[in-house]
């Protein structure tokens, strides 16, 4: 259970917020945040407003370990648009052309199979990518365009591809950090001659984490209402999940006393190289994450405090 001081409650964990549309990722966060009387708090790369699903939220300590989320392969519910282009790639964009959609779902099928593997992308101008310190969707607002280069993504998986209404495609997608779904709605859309735009899209999983443990606000204030705080944070879940997937390593006591010092340590229990979990062995406690050097010792990255 958190601690209250000034300004929040001192707690640490996450939680698998469930964004509505029509809300920013900033917004969810905070309202959030709020909910949970929290001191401090992040979320782990945005969605935009029209886009639904999960936003992991970041409390405290695990403040640290969310760019390991943000890094982390997301999977996406898709609908778009054929025949219809609009200035965002989505449908809070103007429409900018309008084409005849004469397809059918193998063609559709066969075309999106076309992105799968490493592909490179070039950002949307409605992108948060900035340019000279600005995001690019400022400068879009303003009328202004700006040259960018082609960015490595890797598209995973495209399945359960169907046609609706002879203008409207479903599919699933799994993907590398940094891919643009809009980018990919709007490459389609190329490849079938007709252009299109996402009318709808739901982030079913980022990293380590199952759309089945998201919780919307509506349902946060529901569980807060009957059970106060001590409700709400046995529904956070622990920092070392944002890892889980990584190798894990078991440190000894004197192991560990040196690694929370900032010193390089040594233990016969690594892999060869990358990065770690660290655990200590005699409490079990969730230490951090560290690198594997090349003398094969683990140097700290990111560590708990306390």
């Amino acid at each position: 259970m958190g601690k209250r001081r000034r300004g929040g409650r001192d707690l640490n964990g996450i939680l698998l917020l469930d964004k509505s549309q029509g809300v920013t990722s900033n917004g969810a966060l905070q309202m959030a945040k709020k909910m949970f009387a929290a001191a401090k708090a992040g979320h782990t790369g945005s969605l935009d407003p029209l886009a639904t699903g999960m936003l992991p939220i970041c409390f405290g300590e695990a403040t640290k370990f969310s760019q390991f989320l943000l890094d982390a392969d997301k999977r996406y519910r898709v609908t778009a648009q054929l025949g219809v282009a609009t200035e965002t790639g989505d449908a809070d964009g103007e429409v900018r052309e309008t084409r005849p959609v004469n397809v059918t779902e193998g063609q559709v099928a066969e075309a999106l199979e076309r992105f799968l593997g490493d592909i490179e992308q070039i950002p949307s101008m409605y992108s948060a990518i900035k340019h000279q310190g600005t995001p690019l969707y400022k400068l879009a607002r303003e009328g202004i365009t700006v040259e960018r280069q082609p960015r490595p993504v890797t598209i995973h998986e495209i399945k359960d591809v169907r046609l609706k209404e002879g203008d409207q495609v479903d599919f699933e997608v799994a993907c590398s950090k940094g891919t643009y779904v809009r980018s990919l709605v709007e490459d389609l859309g190329e490849a079938l001659g007709c252009g299109g735009h996402v009318s709808a899209l739901r982030r079913l999983s980022a990293g380590p984490y199952p759309a089945e443990r998201m919780l919307t606000l509506e349902q946060l204030g529901e569980i807060k209402a009957e059970g106060g705080f001590e409700a709400l944070d046995e529904l956070l879940l622990p920092l070392s999940t944002s890892v889980a997937d990584w190798p894990r390593v078991q440190l000894a006591e004197s192991a560990a006393h040196y690694l929370r010092q900032g010193q390089p340590v040594m233990t016969s229990d690594r892999p060869v190289d990358g990065w770690v979990s660290v655990y200590e062995a005699s409490t079990g406690a969730f230490m951090g994450v560290g690198e594997v050097l090349e003398d094969g010792r683990i140097a700290p990255r990111r560590l708990v405090s306390g």
